[in-house]
Parts: C-alpha cells; structure tokens; sequence
C-alpha cells in the first residue's frame, strides 16, 4: 500500500490567551470570506475599528477563564483524539504507511504546511477529515478552499478524498448518545435536553447552505436514538455575531424563556462541537447556565463534548476506513 496521509482539521486558536494573539487569530478567522459574507470594505472599517480592537480583550479574559495545560482546550483535545485515533489505524492497518497529523484553518498548524510534510514524507495519498459533523460553507467550505489554494502551488498534485459531513453517521449519533447516556447516569435527567448548534446568518441558508438542515437531522437522529418524545427535547443556535438575523431558535434567549416559564433543570449539549471550545466551556457551561439560574432555573448541566473518547476515535476510523479500502469516498 501506497504511504498515506490523513489530515484532521479543527477551526484553530489563538496562540496564547493574550489580546494580541486572540485579535491575531480574529483578524486571520474573521478576514476569511467563508466567514462573513459582507461586502469586503464595509466589513474591513467593521472588523479593523470594531470587531478588533473590543472584541479582543474581551475575548481574551474569557480564554484566560478555559485555558489548560497551557493551550487551549480545542488544541489540547484535538491533539488527543487525533493521536489516539492514529494510534488505532496503525493497528487496525499494521502493513500499511500511514501518517496522521492535525491541522488547523486558522493559525498554526496550517493546512498548506502540513500537506507539504507529508508529501516530504512521501504520502502519495491524501485524505482530510474536517472536524465539522454540519457542512458548512463557513466552515467545511474554507477547509476545501485551503487545501486547492495548496494544491495550486504544487505541480505533482496526490490522490486526495475528503469527508463533506458526517451529521448522520450511525457512529457519530452512537457516540453523542452515549455520551448522553453516561451523562443521565451520573446526574439523573433533566427535564428537557437542549441541543445547543453553532449559529450562521440565516440569510446564508437562504443562499444555499445546506447547515440548518444538516443540524436537524442530527438532533431529530439522536432524540430518535436516545427515545426521546417531541416535548423532551429542543434544538438552538448560539454564538451569534453582528446584527443580522442569525438561525433561530436563538440559544440564550431560549435558556432564559425556558427558565422563566418554570424549567427548573436543564441539559444542554452542543452537538456541532468535536472538541470544547470557548464557545462550549465559557459560552454554555458558564454564561447559559448563569442566565437560566438567574432567571428562575436550578440547574443547567453541560454534557461535554466527544472529545478524545474512545467512541470519538472509533468514529473517526470509520470515516477513514472507506478511503483506506478505496471505497465509498470523495475522491480527486
């Protein structure tokens, strides 16, 4: 068998909790077109008089409040599942050449640089698995356009397949179920589980993005999954930026009605996320749970994410398996 390299990607971090490096990494994540669809020198005054210079102190002190091990959780956690699911593959497949690295769209370790260490090694073939269960074309849509912007630059081009989606994948909705499961064993279960999913602007639905759809499906598949009757459980969209209208349900102000109309427990768990991210530690854990306490809740427990579980590995090895028997599998 040919040498392989098998690429997993995550969204990226800031180098370090500081103001500096957090407005380094908005200014690469949020300069991205995939990212905001706003015409370029409206959002440009935006971002540069704006965005920039508030949002990253703020953001900043609330990576301060999430950082471990000094890294980030996404880093720490990415790293983890893709060395334990690299250590699987090498066993599942003892003769083959395979190489497994973890990339990031934004900030080190790039996508470019980690395509040319594996053609230096050798990698005749190359398959990327982007971290994101959703399309996307903020998300999964800027991971393709980084690895043909790489791709162009290089005359003898590999073999390459990628994943698009996973939002059904039966060992992805096992594993979120799972983890649901064990989460209801050790704190009991709440009245009502919330599946809390990354918002876009809904005018990108709109256009085309296939996402809102894609998230339905994967909670309609794990409340089906998990036995859940229609008035268990509800799904939201959080993480919201500027002022245009964003996927509804909005997650925060549906944790405060909720609270308000009499919930008194509450499970939330943010099935778009592969790893904790400051979106799941500071926005969910911490600033969700604090509005529904203050608003008449008791509790709001935070289910984490798949993280570097072994079902998370397992899941990981099922996506690479039919490219690694040249089955099923996008190539190009």
């Amino acid at each position: 068998m040919k040498s392989i390299g098998i690429v997993f990607i995550n969204l990226g971090t800031p180098d370090s909790p500081d103001t500096a490096a957090v407005r380094k990494f908005l200014r690469e994540f949020l300069s991205d077109p995939r990212v905001v669809e706003v015409p370029r020198v409206i959002w440009m005054l935006i971002l540069y008089l704006i965005i920039l210079p508030f949002r990253s102190p703020r953001a900043a002190r609330n990576y301060k409040q999430v950082w471990m091990n000094d890294i980030s959780p996404l880093r720490y956690f990415s790293q983890r599942l893709v060395d334990g699911a690299g250590g699987k593959l090498a066993a599942d497949y003892p003769d083959a050449d395979i190489h497994t690295r973890l990339a990031m769209t934004y900030g080190d370790v790039s996508i470019a640089s980690t395509i040319d260490e594996l053609i230096d090694l050798g990698c005749e073939r190359l398959f990327f698995v982007p971290l994101y269960p959703q399309y996307s074309a903020t998300t999964t849509a800027a991971v393709h356009d980084q690895i043909c912007k790489a791709f162009s630059a290089i005359r003898d081009i590999p073999q390459w397949g990628w994943v698009k989606s996973y939002y059904d994948h039966p060992a992805y909705i096992s594993a979120l179920a799972s983890t649901v499961r064990q989460h209801w064993s050790e704190n009991g279960k709440a009245e009502l589980l919330l599946m809390s999913f990354h918002g876009i602007p809904k005018r990108n639905v709109e256009l085309g993005d296939p996402y809102q759809a894609h998230c339905e499906k994967t909670a309609e598949a794990l409340a089906r999954e998990l036995g859940l009757n229609d008035g268990e459980w509800i799904s939201t969209f959080q993480s919201r930026l500027g002022k245009a209208e964003w996927l509804q349900p909005y997650t925060d102000k549906t944790v405060i009605s909720l609270a308000r109309n009499g919930s008194k427990t509450l499970d939330v768990i943010c099935p778009a996320f592969a790893v904790e991210c400051l979106e799941t530690l500071e926005e969910i854990a911490g600033e969700a749970r604090e509005f529904f306490i203050e608003n008449g809740g008791n509790d709001l427990r935070y289910i984490p994410c798949l993280n570097d579980g072994e079902a998370h590995q397992n899941l990981l090895i099922s996506l690479c398996r039919s490219f690694l028997e040249g089955k099923n599998v996008n190539f190009r």
